[in-house]
């Protein structure tokens, strides 16, 4: 097991040999994700890199990995839970191993199953596989995007990494922005898959594998999460086998050959896991979590109380975040414009952890597949609304609205009536895409320079929620959110959050509630027992209250935020300015700037919270400076 960076560049022509210069360069692109070695196979037209954080296997696990006869080798990211397993079966195959990793396994799994190999793993990963006798290059994302894997398909080569930034280690990859992307970025605070902010790089999607064969690429989904049919079960037999779900998902996540740990937040899920830890932890169990001055964004009694409840070694930080500092390290690491300003405390407590621990378990996913988001339960202003006989809304209401929300784009009253009248109109998967949007259209509209005052006419970004929003995996309303919720910003915005936040400090996250077969499962539970009178979190709840306290449990969801409104008008003030204002931001091009001024003059003086808006286009002009204005990112971040 090791988290890792891997990477690696293929001559369509077999006669033109790989440049190592290049190879080393894209793998050094990723030494955060891998600090302890490196490891390299250049044969030919064919190079692969890898860099490894130690985790299991500490002397004989280095990459990359052969099978027997060494005409398949690997490059792997992550960690596989049933590994032992599946060695056990391979060796009665007559597979013979060299190592105590799950790299090797999974070799040699490929070598009976072909890419089929993807459904017996358990676990979260990133998979290249370069086949010699078949000269083809097998690609691989575990189920729910855990692990990232990039990609270039050029005229003559094809290119691959764990991260962007590797790829542009290559001179013939573009920088050119794919805008498309952009509006994207505006409307959801993160580029969807499969394109990125660059025209020539690709994201493989989660659950998918690709497979490049005599220059051709083809991609292929492996996996999906399905509601239907619903498992027959007693609301008894539930809490006992959800009980024992979550404990196995937990228990597998605990092999470890360096220091474990567990972000605490105080939350119900991070409290679960500290819980069921607990039972299989005799000896020490180190906890960590951060907390802020501002009292309603500190949890940290809540986190002191399940700490002192489980008698855990457990460390507390109050953070006064240097976010001038922190920022430009943020934008590195994400590669990709990205607008979640959760990530600064996500940043400190991964380092603040790492100093402590290699490994870090947390609670990441219990609120989809337990539904403990608010949304979920619906829109009563909505529903009010909806009751308007539609030809009066469609004739009487709704080119008034639009027509003010464009004269009055900056109005929080104009702003929240087109809410409920688009998404009225047009039925509850526009309502349910529209619920985490950044700017919407007739804002990106005023505030798009005329060049790009077409992105906001013409392409329509909900479509990529929709979409998935519309999907028949699932039937239930409630479960048609939880599950576009997973296939959009779960892997879009929340795993991308964790994975760059703690790989910037080479620490491995591991997330026993996205085990797949807890969210299985967990999606074929009946819904009136998961989500009882509408109550989040009512099963999930009701399986902990023998090991939670009652106001650990019942408390309000208060999530992992940090006061960058108050930032906005205070310290981050001038900063913004400066940097929004300057020259180099008016000479992109992007933006109507009188609009971009007066979005952040509102905000300071109280007239409307653009708080959101203002990190999204403060996180594009850092990113803009570090990887369009300089051509060499391997500096690192800027420094103002």
């Amino acid at each position: 097991m090791s988290m890792c960076g891997i990477c690696g560049k293929i001559y369509f022509d077999a006669a033109r040999p790989v440049e190592p210069e290049i190879l080393k360069e894209m793998a050094r692109l990723l030494n955060h994700r891998g600090p302890d070695e490196d490891g390299y196979h250049i044969k030919g037209n064919v190079g692969l890199g890898h860099r490894r954080l130690s985790i299991i296997d500490l002397v004989s696990g280095r990459q990359p990995v052969y099978n027997e006869d060494r005409t398949l080798v690997i490059l792997f990211n992550g960690e596989i839970y049933n590994h032992r397993l599946l060695r056990e079966e391979l060796v009665n195959k007559g597979h013979h191993f060299s190592t105590r990793s799950d790299t090797e396994v999974i070799v040699h799994l490929y070598e009976e199953l072909g890419p089929r190999c993807l459904e017996r793993l358990r676990g979260m990963f990133a998979i290249a596989i370069w086949d010699d006798k078949a000269q083809q290059l097998f690609l691989a994302r575990d189920r729910v995007g855990k692990k990232p894997l990039y990609y270039a398909h050029l005229n003559d080569a094809f290119l691959f990494a764990s991260e962007l930034k590797g790829l542009l280690a290559e001179p013939k990859i573009s920088r050119d922005i794919d805008y498309k992307a952009l509006h994207d970025y505006l409307t959801f605070q993160y580029v969807p898959p499969p394109a990125t902010i660059f025209k020539d790089i690709k994201k493989l999607e989660p659950a998918h594998y690709l497979l490049l064969k005599n220059g051709s690429v083809e991609t292929h989904r492996y996996w999906d999460l399905v509601y239907e049919p619903k498992t027959q079960i007693t609301e008894a037999q539930a809490l006992e086998q959800t009980f024992a779900m979550i404990e196995d998902a937990v228990k597998v996540r605990l092999e470890s050959e360096v220091p474990l740990g567990v972000f605490l937040s105080g939350g119900v899920d991070s409290s679960a896991v500290v819980a069921f830890m607990r039972r299989h932890v005799t000896g020490e169990l180190k906890t960590f979590s951060i907390g802020f001055e501002e009292e309603q964004f500190n949890e940290l009694p809540y986190a002191r109380q399940v700490a002192e409840l489980f008698e855990t070694k457990h460390e507390e930080f109050v953070v006064r975040p240097n976010t001038i500092e922190i920022l430009p390290k943020l934008v590195w690491h994400f590669d990709e414009p990205y607008a979640d300003f959760s990530a600064l405390p996500t940043y400190y407590v991964a380092q603040i952890t790492k100093k402590y621990v290699t490994v870090a378990l947390n609670g990441d996913g219990g609120d989809e597949s337990f539904l403990g988001y608010m949304r979920y339960r619906g829109f009563s202003a909505f529903n009010r609304y909806g009751k308007i006989p539609r030809p009066i809304r469609s004739l009487l209401i709704r080119p008034p609205v639009n027509l003010l929300c464009k004269i009055f784009p900056n109005s929080t009253f104009f702003e929240k009536a087109y809410y409920l009248n688009t998404a009225s109109l047009y039925g509850p998967a526009r309502l349910y895409a529209q619920t985490m949007v950044i700017f919407r259209d007739y804002m990106k509209e005023k505030m798009y320079a005329p060049e790009l005052a077409y992105l906001a006419r013409e392409y329509d970004s909900l479509d990529y929620t929709i979409s998935r929003f519309n999907e028949p995996q699932a039937k239930n309303l409630v479960e048609k959110k939880v599950r576009s919720d997973i296939m959009t910003y779960l892997h879009g915005d929340l795993l991308p959050k964790v994975d760059r936040t703690t790989m910037a400090h080479g620490l491995e996250g591991r997330s026993p509630f996205l085990d797949q077969y807890v969210m299985e499962y967990a999606a074929r539970l009946p819904l009136e027992i998961k989500f009882k009178n509408g109550i989040l979190k009512y099963h999930l709840k009701q399986v902990l209250k023998d090991l939670l306290p009652h106001n650990i449990l019942w408390r309000k969801k208060q999530g992992f935020g940090v006061p960058i409104g108050e930032w906005f008008k205070d310290e981050l003030f001038d900063f913004t300015r400066d940097i929004l204002f300057s020259e180099q931001a008016r000479s992109r091009g992007f933006f109507n700037m009188p609009y971009v001024e007066k979005m952040l003059y509102d905000h300071r003086h109280n007239r409307q919270n653009h708080h959101h808006r203002l990190w999204a286009l403060l996180s594009l002009e850092v990113w803009c400076r570090t990887f369009l204005d300089r051509k060499d990112i391997s500096a690192g971040p800027l420094s103002f």
